[in-house]
């Protein structure tokens, strides 16, 4: 058999600053996928994207990320989404990836969102991450990464470019031409997880949640400000294919980033 990916994302509204609400909301659309290998919940899914971290922020032992394993564990999924954390003394935009055996790793948004003043807020995180499933190798990133294509650059050789999001209407089309550019230079597969529906701040997003193949290509789309759950299969030779006969991977630039 080949080598597949079954691929859910989730394009929601956001109730915000409401928790329980959320998780409600998302465990109801969670519990209809009947069957997939990886789960993608959008940025800050349990609050929206909030600038008032100190009442809302959970700990890695906290609810949220106990229900993630546990559906993990129920969906035999890995899910991934971003929440807010407080550790030593620090806020972080971290996306959470449960794995259904019951392991966590964890990734804390890099580039903060200076526009909305996130780095006064939230603590800017150092590390990357690769997550290995299933014989696929997956680079998971957060919202404002998507304009800085080097943090992104393909040197571990990974399948699955992610982004989760909180993208508003107003710069649509930059996330929509990033998301391609991201696919193509990197000749991977890529998500784009954005959210709709309208914040108490009055921003509005419009969803354009995506998945492309390594030539920048549409192989799902969802439909504007629409919520839904929506489904895909990511094939690996497919994947292969293109990389072999292109080789552009070879040819990419040797670097270091220096922090």
């Amino acid at each position: 058999m080949k080598e597949q990916l079954h691929v859910s994302i989730l394009q929601s509204n956001i109730f915000w600053e409401d928790k329980l609400a959320n998780l409600k909301l998302f465990e109801k659309k969670i519990s209809r996928i009947s069957h997939s290998d990886l789960i993608v919940l959008p940025e800050m899914f349990t609050t929206g994207f909030t600038m008032n971290p100190e009442p809302l922020a959970e700990t890695m032992d906290g609810k949220t990320v106990n229900w993630m394993l546990d559906l993990a564990s129920e969906k035999k999924s890995l899910i991934v989404g971003s929440v807010i954390i407080e550790e030593d003394a620090n806020y972080y935009n971290r996306l959470i990836a449960a794995f259904p055996n019951g392991t966590l790793q964890y990734y804390d948004k890099k580039h903060l969102f200076t526009l909305a003043k996130e780095h006064h807020h939230y603590t800017s995180g150092k590390k990357q991450l690769l997550l290995e499933y299933k014989g696929w190798k997956i680079f998971p990133l957060i919202c404002y990464d998507l304009r800085f294509p080097v943090w992104a650059r393909n040197k571990v050789n990974y399948d699955v470019l992610i982004y989760i999001a909180s993208w508003p209407k107003l710069r649509i089309n930059a996330w929509d031409t990033l998301l391609k550019a991201r696919a193509i230079e990197n000749m991977s597969y890529t998500i784009g997880v954005n959210r709709v529906g309208v914040d108490d701040n009055q921003y509005e997003y419009p969803g354009h949640s995506v998945v492309l193949d390594a030539y920048g290509n549409e192989i799902l789309s969802t439909i504007e400000n629409q919520e839904g759950v929506f489904n895909v299969i990511l094939e690996k030779d497919k994947l292969e294919e293109i990389r072999n006969k292109l080789q552009f991977l070879n040819d990419k630039d040797k670097f270091k980033i220096l922090e």
